[in-house]
Formats: structure tokens, C-alpha cells, sequence
């Protein structure tokens, strides 16, 4: 009895999972209709957002929209984000805090990429002339890394001090201030900055997902047709 069972329960567990690929699938389509309109009108509208009056500390909503802050920059307290290629060059982003004015929190500002020396002892020029700014940007996520090493978040000590992923909260602890969960990515017309070539996330197309999505729910189709051909066919031979 328990070997006729088996099949069944075989059968059962198998086309779960393939169902549920497939609803995975969906969902991760419809996650990515959403982020691909949220970026379609965060880049194609001309609207600036005063951070500075409008602060609001969460990057799905304001990503890709351009913003405008006052303020001053922290220029004292620079960091590098390590890794990072340009043209097929590595070299680091200049990720500057930025204190909005008249509050103690600060977004960090991306000034755009410079190039390592090839002693790595010796930090690049990133300097500030201005500290006292109206600045211009467009809002991002912080640049991700494909695996997190430990520690990675961490920065060295000294300034401008460097590290490998940007860790909102473990930065605000370091400056003494809140630190947003965002970068500014520092408009290429505004001075004090360096090589920016802003890109836009590429992500798979919803479609791609519905295409995978069929293809697990086809193969649960055919393993059910497969099933029920075996059981027919068992039960005839009984």
C-alpha cells in the first residue's frame, strides 16, 4: 500500500513546487513592471524636489528623481568607495556628506569617479573649494557590490577614508549624524566634481519572467499528464 502512495505523494510535492516557481516568476514580473515605471518617470520628469524641504528618507520613492538641497558639504569628512571601474580603469567614487540646512542630517553626495594611484597609500585630491552650496542631482540607490565580504562596510580609519559598501547607519554612527539611506548623484553641469557617467539600472524584462513562468507551469502540465498516464497505465497491468 505505501508503494502506491509514494507516487502520489512524489507527484504532489513535485507539481507544488513547479506551481509555485511559476507564481514566484509572476510576481517577479509584476516587481519589475513597477520599477520600470517608477524609473520611466522618475528620468522623464522635469520636476526638481527641494530635498531640503521635502526630506523623506526612502529610496523607492525617490530614486531617479531629480532634487535639488541647500547646504553645506562636509569636506572634512570624505569617503572613497572602493572598486570602482570606469572605461576599464579602476578607481573610487568620491562620496562627499552633505548637511542639509537647517537640520543634522546629511545625504551623501556622489562627485563622480577618480582613478587609483598606483600606490594605493596615496589618496587621490578630492578637495573642496565651495563648502556652502545649492546643489543639483538625481537620486539613486548606494552602488551594490555582488558579494558582501564581511567587514566590507566598514571605514578605514583616517580621511578621506575608504571602504567597499556604503552602510547608512554604520556612516552615521562614524560622522555623529544621521546619514540617508540615498545618494545624490551630483549633476554633471555643477562644479566639484569629477568623471560622472550616470547610468540606469538594466534589470531582465518582465517578460522574460512570464516566459519562465510559463515554462514551469508547461512542466507541470506535463507532469501531470505524465501521472495520470502512469496510473492508467498501472492500473491496467493490475
Amino acid at each position: 500500500m505505501k508503494l502506491k502512495k509514494l507516487p502520489i505523494l512524489i507527484y504532489l510535492c513535485t507539481l507544488s513546487l513547479l506551481i509555485a516557481l511559476g507564481m514566484w516568476q509572476l510576481g517577479r514580473a509584476e516587481q519589475k513592471r513597477s520599477f520600470l515605471e517608477q524609473q520611466k518617470k522618475g528620468l522623464s520628469s522635469s520636476e526638481v524636489l527641494d530635498l531640503s524641504k521635502h526630506i523623506e528618507d526612502n529610496t523607492n520613492s525617490l530614486r531617479y528623481k531629480k532634487v535639488q538641497v541647500v547646504g553645506h558639504y562636509d569636506k572634512a569628512h570624505q569617503f572613497l568607495l572602493d572598486n570602482q571601474i570606469s572605461s576599464g580603469k579602476v578607481g573610487y567614487f568620491v562620496m562627499t556628506p552633505f548637511i542639509i540646512e537647517g537640520t543634522l542630517k546629511a545625504v551623501l553626495v556622489n562627485r563622480g569617479w577618480v582613478p587609483l594611484n598606483q600606490d594605493r597609500s596615496d589618496k587621490p585630491n578630492i578637495n573642496i573649494v565651495n563648502e556652502q552650496v545649492t546643489l543639483k542631482g538625481r537620486v539613486n540607490n548606494f552602488p551594490s557590490v555582488g558579494i558582501k565580504l564581511a567587514g566590507a562596510e566598514i571605514p578605514t580609519v583616517g580621511w578621506p577614508s575608504v571602504l567597499q559598501v556604503i552602510d547608512a547607519p554604520v556612516l552615521s554612527e562614524k560622522l555623529g549624524y544621521q546619514v540617508l539611506t540615498f545618494q545624490v548623484e551630483l549633476d554633471k553641469e555643477l562644479p566639484e566634481g569629477f568623471k560622472r557617467e550616470w547610468q540606469v539600472t538594466t534589470i531582465m524584462q518582465p517578460e522574460q519572467h512570464v516566459a519562465y513562468a510559463v515554462q514551469w507551469f508547461a512542466l507541470a502540465a506535463t507532469l501531470t499528464v505524465l501521472f495520470f498516464w502512469y496510473s492508467i497505465k498501472r492500473t491496467k497491468d493490475e
